[in-house]
């Protein structure tokens, strides 16, 4: 089973905001005790206090790091696809292949508002809206073949344009030529992670997503999800990594539940950003996931995507 942790460093009702030292001593901590990933999100329904944007952080915890895969959420209305891939491809450079984008299809109410949409949207076109971002990053992704930067210089040549794909997308929402000026991923494309979703937003991430991280509030929700998502990626002929999200203060006793339920491939605790939740998550919750054999092998790939066993789309 593959284990992953996701770290909401918004602060909200006045609480202390982690610093650069205390988010990156705890990642480096977490990838020493064979943690797969950890996810960065920096959103919260209510005013918070963030120390760092998300992907910028990633950036400065791929210096520090060097196994355990880093993903941050990135909201599809804070930000244009183009720039989001980009950004993303660029971090996977960074890091050698270990950086991952969490696609949420959960809508924030406040977020609209400070992108030059007061009003926000509808949930069908906020859905339709976010799908259709999703289908262009993954496609601008897969802009150049794996030999396609040359680099010639002494015959001036910096690509093949045979093996150049533009994505000439022009849709609903949004219209993008492509490819992108960053060099293909180190694997593949950036590792694609979808959460928040609701019941009809499983055949879209069947189709779409690498890895699922479920919501639901028990282990027979998740299965139950975690079976249809599987079922519906199966039947056309794809392989979704599924983790089931698991409050991270459970007893002992409790987290036996989710270890009873079988069906998905690894489990995702959620941490707040408190000091006392994250010595906590280390000092008594790693040791007993560790008892259990939750943990990253040593011979693990190099990159997020072999790690995590999930194929490129080449």
């Amino acid at each position: 089973m593959h284990l992953a942790i996701s770290l909401n460093i918004a602060a909200t009702g006045g609480q202390e905001v982690l610093d650069f030292g205390q988010i990156s001593s705890f990642v480096c901590k977490a990838e020493a005790a064979g943690v797969d990933l950890v996810t960065i999100s920096d959103s919260a329904d209510e005013p918070s206090t963030s120390p760092f944007e998300a992907t910028t952080l990633l950036a400065a915890l791929a210096t520090v790091t060097d196994r355990i895969g880093l993903v941050a959420g990135a909201s599809t209305l804070a930000h244009q696809p183009y720039n989001l891939a980009r950004r993303f491809a660029s971090l996977d450079i960074i890091s050698h292949g270990r950086v991952g984008w969490n696609a949420t299809l959960r809508q924030n109410p406040r977020e609209a508002a400070n992108f030059s949409r007061p009003e926000g949207f509808s949930d069908q076109d906020f859905r339709r809206r976010a799908q259709e971002f999703i289908g262009i990053v993954r496609g601008l992704w897969q802009g150049w073949d794996a030999d396609a930067l040359l680099f010639d210089k002494a015959a001036g040549r910096f690509h093949n344009p045979d093996k150049m794909h533009l994505l000439d997308h022009r849709g609903e929402f949004f219209s993008v030529r492509g490819p992108l000026n960053v060099a293909r991923s180190p694997q593949d494309a950036p590792v694609l992670v979808m959460s928040g979703l609701a019941e009809a937003d499983r055949g879209f991430a069947a189709g779409a997503a690498d890895v699922v991280m479920l919501d639901e509030p028990s282990p027979e929700d998740a299965k139950a999800a975690c079976d249809d998502l599987k079922r519906q990626a199966q039947a056309i002929g794809r392989a979704v990594k599924v983790l089931a999200t698991v409050p991270a203060g459970l007893a002992a006793e409790s987290l036996d539940d989710w270890f009873a339920s079988q069906g998905w491939d690894g489990l995702n605790f959620a941490l707040p950003a408190y000091i006392s939740a994250l010595d906590d998550f280390y000092d008594r919750v790693l040791p007993d996931l560790r008892r259990r054999g939750l943990a990253r092998s040593t011979d693990a790939g190099a990159t997020l995507r072999s790690g995590l066993g999930t194929g490129g789309e080449r």
